[in-house]
């Protein structure tokens, strides 16, 4: 695709993903018109090769392809599919003041403000009863449906000099007049069913703003949701554009806003769970498994902060990190982000290869930053990671901003890397051109024989001590048969 059919395809993913169970939605489409099957864990799995995915709770997905022959290693990326919104309690509506209001509380950390006064629609799933069955079903109501409307300045005259918002008084949207169609009914005719069969609902307020080009040659992005589908969307394309014979994973998880700690977020087992019943699928072991995920290598990818064009002093002075500047490089000393020498430099030397701009973010000294999927995923899973994303400003705002560059470097670095021949050659060694070791320099550990007990001796015999046989010589990345790689990067 051109710069142009990138950034519109961009669009058309944001547009089309208002809440997490639409984006998840949105991607699994991709997926089966790219030839992936839909696995579900509630069976047994038995295959030889494929492309699969799977879903947990309609909103995460960890897609994957795998070989015939021994998976050593996966090249895995992960984003997320949720973003800070207003989520509805109850569909009944509360009245207030001659008015009908529908409740809400936060989901997130949101810049609270930014949803005052702009059209709202409604966006998730509803749960619905159909005769004996009990499902679920994906719900839009794509109109200006509601509102939160602002206190007028002469009745709160201190208003632009900073005010501490309630949600709980300021920020509850209006629905209608007192008496209005309860949302209930509306929902039910909207989905076919009886007021009595539409058993529960998760929504998601939503802005009804599309994503747009801004600036004199659209050189910027504005959008809902850019954190983090813009990244979902980018780490997609770079997986479909992946060899089929290279053992891969792509995962879009739920829940990073608040915390991940859902059985579809990423301190769940979603992950490791899959990619492990992948291999024994196939005929291999705890074993097997266990060696492909040390060879991984990840890409935690979720957007980053530029520096601010009114507020520059905010940012760390040594990161200037601008829109449409190249992917973003994220590094903390608390490990918030997994970023490390070596994981970070395999990264940029894959991106100075495939000629993509990469600028490096890092917090100011007296910030402690946020956290995202990467260092939350290894509480279950363990794999050499990089946290990348595409600059943006107005973070968890309603409506965020990114450059148009980025998206079509976020979707090449993706892309390269998928489309790479990185390869673990063992711990702290990456060989950049997919050669594997030789047959005789595979190595199989087994414990030392016990060695058999001589016969009964006199006592001052029987004190002696048997000598284990003397390990192999460590191999060192001065070893001769490393240098039959062409590229390799040795970290030790």
């Amino acid at each position: 695709m051109s710069h142009t059919e990138l950034v519109q395809d961009l669009c058309t993913f944001l547009d089309e993903s208002p809440s997490p169970w639409h984006g998840a939605d949105s991607a699994r489409r991709r997926l089966e018109a790219a030839g992936y099957i839909r696995l579900q864990e509630t069976e047994h799995w038995h295959f030889a090769a494929g492309k699969y995915y799977v879903m947990r709770g309609g909103s995460a997905i960890v897609a994957f392809r795998i070989p015939a022959s021994p998976v050593h290693g996966w090249k895995i990326a992960l984003a997320h599919s949720d973003s800070p919104a207003w989520r509805v309690k109850g569909l009944d509506g509360q009245p207030a003041a001659g008015y009908t209001r529908l409740p809400v509380e936060g989901y997130g950390g949101m810049i609270r403000y930014s949803w005052l006064d702009r059209p709202l629609g409604l966006a998730g799933r509803a749960v619905v009863r159909r005769g004996d069955v009990i499902e679920t079903r994906l719900v839009n109501l794509a109109e200006d449906l509601l509102i939160i409307p602002s206190l007028a300045i002469h009745m709160q005259r201190d208003v632009n000099t900073g005010h501490n918002f309630n949600p709980a008084v300021d920020l509850q949207p209006l629905y209608g007049p007192e008496g209005a169609l309860p949302l209930r009914s509306l929902l039910a005719q909207r989905l076919d069913v009886a007021p009595d069969d539409l058993l529960a609902a998760d929504l998601n307020l939503v802005p009804r703003q599309k994503a747009v080009r801004l600036g004199p040659e659209g050189e910027y992005l504005a959008a809902p949701r850019i954190d983090d589908l813009e990244c979902a969307w980018a780490t997609l394309l770079g997986f479909l554009s992946g060899p089929e014979d290279s053992p891969a994973a792509w995962c879009l998880l739920d829940h990073e806003e608040v915390g991940s700690g859902s059985r579809q977020g990423a301190q769940s087992d979603f992950v490791q769970a899959v990619l492990t019943r992948a291999i024994l699928a196939q005929g291999g072991d705890a074993q097997h498994a266990a060696q492909a995920v040390a060879g991984s290598f990840a890409l935690s990818a979720d957007n980053a902060h530029a520096r601010h064009p009114n507020f520059p002093e905010v940012s760390d002075k040594t990161a200037n990190v601008v829109l449409n500047g190249g992917v973003v490089l994220k590094y903390a000393a608390s490990q918030k982000y997994t970023t490390d020498g070596l994981t970070g430099a395999v990264f940029t030397e894959l991106m100075r290869r495939a000629d993509i701009p990469v600028q490096v973010y890092t917090n100011r000294a007296d910030q402690p930053g946020g956290s995202t999927l990467g260092n939350l995923l290894t509480h279950t899973m363990c794999v050499p990671m990089v946290d990348i994303g595409a600059a943006q400003l107005a973070m968890h705002s309603a409506v965020e901003t990114t450059g148009a560059k980025d998206a079509a470097y976020l979707a090449g670095a993706c892309k390269a890397f998928y489309c790479s021949d990185l390869h673990c050659v063992r711990e702290g060694v990456y060989s950049l051109t997919g050669e594997t070791a030789a047959p005789d320099e595979v190595r199989v550990y087994r414990s030392p024989e016990t060695p058999q007990a001589p016969a009964p001796v006199a006592d001052e015999e029987a004190t002696r001590t048997f000598d284990r046989p003397a390990p192999a010589p460590e191999q060192t990345s001065a070893d001769p048969k490393l240098d039959e790689f062409d590229t390799p990067i040795f970290f030790q």
